[in-house]
């Protein structure tokens, strides 16, 4: 089914079993460039229309610019007022940056380095990407049916730590002249143990199987890694099936043999490509959601892909990962699974009657635009009981 992930939540509650105290979930909102403002004009749609659905649920939307929007608007990429919005709300709903528009800037004014910048000023350590294979798109997928049939993967990637932010790095001269660059990978036991607390959690909630995926025949990094996991394995890892594999084998394994990984941990560097690789194993980047979460301020939800600014403003973008991205955070932000459920169940159905967007279509489908399927996704909801 379209769920982010199977299990999901804290909890799991059946649809029409009323919570009726009100609760107003304060969420901040980031339309970003691109198509964005067009696929997140479709997600708050439908998470409006589930609030009618669900007794007492109400939301507080707050919008505010990141990436290439923060720059025309305040010259910076991710302007103090946004962070400050973000860390006071209960959830960040994000969708994408960037665009041809801010290729020649410095890299300091690009807007990629607006979500770095809001990631490490959440301190959202945690990436989350599930790699949902439906059966409704399993002929999209370049692998064979058979092999990628019944795919259900969430890859827990550290993101504030390893390669991409170690210090020494930079450029230097060796002792023979040459120019040299250089990097440093370092992880420090809090840093492992946090995201492992994370992903064995997220195991438990899912079928209880976790792969840690490190390279410690070879990087002394990853001797630590695997080292900490099994001393958190010890502490919280109770009914999950612990497993460790080299990240060679694991990128081999992703594309050989799909389903037998349920819950993957990793490291940033070997999550950034694993998460990539493992998504495309889905058939379409338009379908994917992702979330990066910390233990001090609100997550952030958002969609794999990007700003797609070729195709902006022409209806022609898929919103299904965002408003899997709003599913997503429902579940496992705000502790409204039933709600996530009324969303997910509106994706399986709108895809069912066979409407797609021309980044999913194949043959005997309806092509449709991005309003028409957050027309056909309400319907769906306001249909259900």
């Amino acid at each position: 089914n379209a769920r982010a992930g199977k299990g999901g939540g804290a909890t799991r509650t059946r649809r029409g079993v009323a919570r009726c105290a009100a609760r107003t979930h304060k969420v901040t909102v980031l339309p970003g460039d691109g198509i964005g403002p067009e696929i997140t004009e479709v997600a708050l749609d439908v998470l409006k229309a589930v609030a009618r659905k669900e007794d007492g649920l109400d939301f507080a939307f707050d919008s505010a610019h990141l990436g290439g929007a923060a720059i025309d608007a305040t010259g910076v990429p991710c302007p103090d007022e946004t962070l400050e919005k973000c860390r006071a709300g209960d959830a960040v709903l994000l969708s994408a940056i960037g665009g041809y528009k801010w290729d020649a800037n410095p890299p300091e004014l690009r807007p990629e380095r607006g979500l770095l910048a809001l990631r490490a000023g959440l301190d959202a350590f945690a990436n989350l990407r599930p790699a949902v294979v439906l059966p409704q798109l399993v002929d999209a997928s370049s692998l064979k049916k058979e092999v990628v049939s019944g795919t259900d993967i969430m890859v827990v990637r550290e993101l504030v730590g390893g390669i991409y932010f170690g210090e020494p790095r930079g450029f230097g001269t060796n002792d023979a002249g040459d120019k040299t660059g250089f990097n440093t990978m370092v992880y420090s036991e809090p840093e492992v143990d946090r995201i492992a607390r994370v992903a064995f959690d997220l195991a438990k909630k899912r079928s209880g199987k976790l792969c840690s995926v490190d390279k410690s025949n070879v990087l002394e990094v990853s001797q630590l890694w695997r080292a900490r996991v099994d001393e958190v394995a010890k502490e919280c890892g109770e009914g999950v099936e612990l497993s460790h594999m080299y990240v060679d084998n694991a990128a081999m394994q992703l594309v050989r043999a799909p389903t037998q990984f349920d819950t993957i941990l990793t490291g940033n560097i070997f999550g950034d490509i694993l998460s990539d690789c493992a998504s495309m194993l889905t058939g379409s980047i338009g379908m994917l959601p992702s979330a990066s979460i910390g233990d001090k301020y609100p997550g952030v939800f958002e969609p794999v892909h990007g700003s797609a600014p070729d195709i902006a403003g022409e209806d022609k973008a898929n919103p299904l990962a965002m408003v899997l991205s709003a599913a997503m955070m429902l579940r496992y932000a705000l502790d409204e699974p039933a709600a996530a459920q009324r969303i997910e169940d509106a994706v399986n159905v709108t895809l069912d009657k066979g409407l797609r967007t021309g980044d999913l279509m194949s043959e005997g489908m309806t092509q449709v635009g991005c309003k028409a399927i957050g027309e056909a996704l309400m319907a769906e909801i306001d249909a259900q009981e």
